[in-house]
């Protein structure tokens, strides 16, 4: 089978594809995946072939380039809707050349699902956040600051929209480009039980595979001198007020603490630390897991699906809706406890939080319980196993 894969470029939306694409090519198939820079390693590490497609992001001035580290919705429309532009004579020419059996577009990937659409070209949704249907986006709460950029921006990204019916491209509006649909195939990076409001989604089309994260084991035991992991994740990560709280609170406590900072913080904020806290712009998140012992994470999906496949409790700290969806869904099944923002703020509050989730037995008991229910959803190769039933040679 001959497939087209298409991702944004984003860490959270690209990491669960990986090995989803390794099995598929360890399978036999030819997989081309369309991204950017910043993963060439990783994709061609998996032997699919991969396709640079930097040139045709729009170069943001500092005004867009702030919105989008505020994962501000109208932005990454607006920025989607401009590739899909600047993609489509490259895009055409390959699709006539290539002739794909299959096109795996991530959710938010425009270019890819319009594609798939245009060409009547069989697709599967790779969808790395909650699937989205009317029922779960219940779960989004946003903030004032999220609704306005959207009501805001809502004539900007309609009038965009209109640049792409020239090309072939028919969209009433950004919600039915990112929103889920009953009738198309579509992978989750999330359990049947993880995901709010499972049962809504038809499944015939639905995989639910739980995180695809690669085969590590476990190193951490109770004896060993704890370790506090913290990440922000890497677009909404430039926080230092928050950091400079983190290192005064856990600087005199018996555990050893490493920061994951993203590539936005100043790094002149963590000079002289203590000895039993490390700063790092990227960190090898998976390895880390495997022998923390508490993760205080901003509660993107990628990031707090690791934790709990490797049965991590987790100190929840979201920053966007969606975040916000997921740490509410953690906190329900027990495996992780809210750091309120008034906590946030002081270095009292961060290390009377971490103490308490630290020492709280039940979360570690929810957060094992979910890495078994994680694991027994077969991830990658229940990924690869759903896109061959679905196309087989």
């Amino acid at each position: 089978m001959k497939i087209m894969w298409f991702c944004i470029p984003a860490f959270g939306h690209t990491n669960p594809t990986i090995e989803v694409v390794r099995e598929l090519v360890r399978r036999g198939h030819e997989v081309r995946y369309y991204s950017f820079e910043m993963f060439r390693e990783k994709i061609i590490d998996t032997g699919a072939e991969y396709i640079a497609c930097d040139e045709y992001l729009m170069k943001p001035d500092r005004k867009l380039e702030e919105a989008l580290k505020r994962s501000s919705t109208t932005a990454m429309s607006l920025n989607a809707i401009e590739t899909t532009i600047c993609m489509n004579d490259r895009l055409t020419k390959d699709v006539t050349e290539y002739q794909p059996d299959l096109i795996v577009s991530d959710s938010v990937c425009f270019w890819g699902k319009l594609l798939a659409e245009k060409y009547q070209i069989p697709l599967v949704c790779s969808t790395t956040t909650f699937a989205f249907n009317q029922y779960s986006s219940r779960y989004m709460k946003y903030s004032f600051h999220e609704i306005c950029d959207t009501i805001l921006g809502s004539g900007k990204v309609k009038k965009a929209l209109k640049q792409l019916e020239p090309l072939g491209y028919h969209v009433k509006n950004a919600l039915e480009l990112v929103q889920n649909r009953n009738d198309t195939d579509t992978i989750v990076y999330a359990s049947k039980k993880f995901q709010p409001f499972s049962d809504t989604f038809d499944a015939e089309h639905y995989c639910f595979a739980g995180p695809s994260v690669r085969d590590i084991p476990i190193s951490r035991s109770d004896s060993q001198r704890p370790l506090i992991y913290i990440s922000l994740g890497t677009v909404v990560s430039d926080h230092p007020d928050f950091y400079r709280n983190c290192i005064q609170g856990l600087q005199d406590i018996d555990m050893d603490v490493l920061i994951s900072c993203g590539s936005y913080v100043d790094m002149s904020i963590f000079s002289d630390l203590p000895a039993n806290i490390r700063a790092e712009r990227r960190v090898d998140q998976l390895e880390i897991l495997s022998h923390a012992h508490l993760f205080l994470t901003h509660c993107g999906m990628n990031s707090a699906s690791e934790g709990l496949y490797m049965g991590v409790p987790e100190l929840l700290f979201p920053q966007t809706g969606e975040q916000k969806a997921v740490a509410r869904r953690v906190s329900e099944l027990g495996a992780g406890m809210l750091l309120t923002p008034a906590e946030a703020k002081t270095a009292e509050g961060i290390h009377s939080a971490v103490l308490k989730a630290l020492n709280d037995s039940s979360l570690r008991a929810a957060a094992e319980e979910l890495r078994h229910d994680f694991t027994q959803s077969g991830g990658y190769r229940c990924a690869a196993d759903f896109i061959e039933a679905r196309f087989p040679c």
